[in-house]
């Protein structure tokens, strides 16, 4: 498969950065884009809504159906999966990206930032899975994918972030079990991470405005999942890759076009877990 043309995409989180670049990326083949995030009214720090994000999906050359999804709500995960099936026909691929992140310590991590981190990352990305695979397993080449890092346990990966750290890994813990527990069916689990930072309002957040310039643009991502979601899915599961390797593994090596103006290669910020 080379497109995704006619290809229901369920996406956490799409109303910006990394999850709309995806949505977009799918967009221009032809795809249906479910915008599956929280964001219904303008957020006065975050650029975009679900509405914002569904006229980029169609001015890209696709459908959207823009939902208000809390993916820590059983309910409401359920209802908007059986409404996308229902509108575009079924739902070939689950895309995991809705995040929350705190680079806080021990000490400085209230446990009210904690719950939020394991109810988004860990239960979203688990209750989605599940609430997707029964449609999936009706899909032709079906396809789920985690926005989450390689299963590297070093210690310096958790020192910093301890809790922020176990909400990523288990996102990528899905992946490990959930590829072997239904490789069978044909449904794919693959987890995707950048090997830079990545110019998001997320970082933009973090980092105060100051450090976006030396991030890639969310556009390497995009490319690299379609990459990933065009592949033979009872082929490809259980991996964990990075973005400038599975480029790289289509030829694409001038990744020039991610960066902003005037950036070079070595002033971009590396990422965590790689």
């Amino acid at each position: 498969m080379t497109d995704l043309k006619g290809k229901t995409l369920f996406i956490t989180g799409a109303s910006r950065g990394i999850g709309l670049a995806i949505g977009k990326r799918a967009a221009e083949d032809g795809a249906n884009i479910v915008i599956a995030a929280k964001t219904a009214e303008p957020h006065p720090r975050l650029k975009g809504t679900i509405y914002t994000a569904a006229e980029e999906i169609e001015a890209a050359g696709g459908k959207a159906l823009p939902l208000v999804v809390d993916v820590r709500e059983e309910d409401i995960v359920e209802k908007a999966m059986a409404q996308a099936a229902e509108t575009f026909g079924g739902i070939d691929i689950l895309i995991n990206n809705a995040s929350a992140i705190s680079l806080t310590n021990t000490l400085q991590t209230p446990m009210k930032r904690y719950d939020l981190m394991h109810q988004i990352n860990i239960r979203g990305t688990y209750l989605c899975s599940q609430k997707a695979i029964p449609y999936l397993k009706e899909a032709e080449n079906p396809h789920v994918l985690n926005l989450s890092p390689p299963l590297n346990f070093e210690s310096r990966w958790f020192k910093p972030h301890v809790a922020y750290s176990m909400a990523k890994y288990g996102m990528s813990l899905c992946v490990l079990g959930m590829a072997e527990e239904f490789r069978k069916t044909g449904i794919a689990f693959n987890a995707l991470w950048p090997r830079t930072a990545i110019d998001t309002a997320a970082m933009d957040m973090i980092g105060g405005g100051q450090v976006n310039r030396n991030c890639r643009k969310p556009e390497i991502m995009a490319d690299a999942a379609h990459i990933i979601l065009t592949r033979p899915a009872r082929d490809f599961t259980g991996n964990f890759c990075i973005d400038d390797e599975t480029l790289a593994e289509e030829g694409i090596t001038d990744l020039s076009t991610y960066r902003h103006d005037g950036v070079k290669e070595e002033e971009l910020l590396p990422d965590f877990f790689v």
